[in-house]
């Protein structure tokens, strides 16, 4: 009997090592720095059980269980477009498509956007969920040189003109994984050669509110190149819970309607009572003061993270010092293979993700991912020395 056979597509695709690492969040004697999970300590339950509680209450409940638009609730989509508007970035409701999360944004822009066979450009490293995303589509992954202020704008050229992308991807807020946030000035430049050139720019932005020194960079997508080719994804994952799984799109005209189709065919629209409760919250609560607070709570993990990095990392090591987000990424001296290591730092009781898997080109084998947002203080300076324990064996 000849077995059927799966789309061959997925043979490409690797497993997350993140995902595959997520068990370990629960485990009590295990620090985990591998999942890049906000903190549950910090979710607002009681706000949104009485959100969901006023979605489900009087004459709207009824409608908040059946079946809406594809493109989101007016209301959602007005609350989170004035939101944007006084982030920076102005932003008219109709621009909007609500997502469930920022991820199916991401996969039904691959959809809309791309064939078998077409170059996404990525900054290197990136993503990984992106990378698996764009793979799955059948596209070819070019990777960008980057450095500490983000993707190198002649890099972008370079692979812009030899390799003509269909689409260029980027996380330019303390960027997943390493951190690194792009300078306003490549944002300029970027926007200019993608208008030049006529690429898609994907702009994911899950980060840039948790934000902990520095000013503010005003969005690629708000650069007067951007226009017609930038497009925003936002999440309410970090700013809220990533449980509701409510994201959104911020598209130009020309692509919002392939891009409601894609949905249509998806999953025909995100969750209507969620949404519903998204608004009710939206609309009662001080949604910029429960931020601040997130932001003081890991902005003191961070600095608890980099400060223990000092001492228990192997001489040579480097490591970025983000601004904001979730993630620092750590770069090992001598060639180690940090893929090697994990098994040595789960019998100590810690966990990092390898850096080897958010490349898309020849991999940095000698890096690797931390997240510094799960843990208080004390536990992170103890993850880090069991870390180092683990490294130095």
């Amino acid at each position: 009997m000849t077995a059927p056979s799966l789309n061959p597509r997925l043979a490409g695709v690797r497993s997350s090592p993140v995902r595959d690492l997520l068990a370990l969040t629960g485990v009590e004697d295990v620090i985990s720095f591998a999942g890049g999970l906000p903190a549950p300590d910090l979710f607002d339950v009681d706000g949104l059980r009485a959100a969901y509680d006023r979605a489900l209450s009087g004459p709207a409940a009824r409608r908040n269980l059946q079946y809406a638009a594809t493109e989101g609730d007016p209301r959602l989509r007005s609350l989170v477009a004035d939101r944007l508007t006084r982030r920076g970035l102005p932003t008219d409701p109709d621009d909007l498509l609500v997502t469930t999360g920022s991820q199916q944004a991401l996969t039904l822009l691959t959809t809309a956007l791309l064939s078998p066979g077409d170059v996404v450009a990525v900054e290197e490293p990136s993503y990984l969920a992106a990378l698996q995303s764009f793979t799955l589509a059948g596209a070819e992954l070019v990777g960008v040189a980057s450095d500490d202020d983000g993707a190198l704008p002649e890099a972008v050229e370079e692979v812009f003109h030899t390799r003509r992308p269909a689409v260029l991807y980027l996380v330019p807020n303390f960027a997943n994984p390493t951190g690194r946030t792009l300078t306003l000035e490549r944002r300029v430049r970027i926007a200019e050669l993608a208008a030049e050139h006529g690429v898609w720019v994907v702009e994911d932005d899950p980060y840039g509110e948790l934000r902990y020194t520095g000013d503010p960079v005003p969005a690629l997508a708000a650069q007067p190149a951007a226009a017609q080719n930038v497009l925003h994804l936002g999440s309410f994952s970090k700013i809220g819970a990533p449980g509701l799984r409510l994201g959104w799109a911020r598209l130009p005209r020309a692509v919002r309607p392939a891009v409601v189709v894609a949905k249509q065919a998806a999953d025909l629209q995100t969750s209507t009572v969620d949404q519903a409760a998204a608004a009710e919250y939206l609309a009662a609560t001080d949604l910029d003061a429960h931020v601040a607070g997130v932001v003081a709570a890991y902005s003191a993990r961070r600095d608890a993270m980099l400060a223990a990095l000092e001492d228990a990392l192997p001489v040579g090591s480097t490591w970025s010092r983000p601004d904001g987000g979730m993630f620092t990424w750590v770069d090992l001296p001598g060639g180690v293979d940090s893929a090697q290591s994990l098994p040595a730092a789960l019998r100590e009781g810690v966990a990092f993700v390898p850096g080897e898997s958010f490349f898309a080109g020849e991999p940095d084998r000698s890096t690797l991912r931390l997240s510094f947002t799960t843990h208080s203080p004390e536990r992170i300076a103890e993850g880090v020395s069991r870390l180092g324990r683990a490294l130095r064996a």
